[in-house]
């Protein structure tokens, strides 16, 4: 297929952070996220862009070993450049899209 269309506000998945395969363009993966949990701590392998397409999310990470909290709205993006531990923390059900390197965290 060399077009989709997805409509995000209709995506749910059968458990938390359940993702729909978008795309592979040369190792980095976009993927469309259903959440109503908090993910873990984690730091990736390489560069992370995270938009909210849906819900409001919680982005905790640390700067200078400080946790830090930011409250993102549909339409807001988080970037998450290498080495920046985070985690999201969705308040209800959220939608996310995640561009990131294959088999990230």
């Amino acid at each position: 297929m060399s077009q989709q269309i997805i409509r995000s506000a209709e995506f749910t998945a059968d458990r938390a952070w359940g993702a729909l395969d978008i795309a592979n363009m040369n190792g980095i993966t976009v993927r469309l996220h259903w959440t109503d949990q908090p993910y873990r701590w984690h730091i990736n392998d390489g560069e992370e862009v995270f938009a909210v397409m849906s819900g409001t999310v919680d982005i905790h990470y640390r700067e200078h070993g400080v946790e830090q909290i930011v409250r993102l709205q549909a339409g807001d993006i988080f970037f998450a450049a290498v080495g920046t531990e985070h985690l999201a923390r969705p308040q209800g059900a959220a939608r996310i899209l995640v561009i990131e390197k294959e088999g990230s965290v």
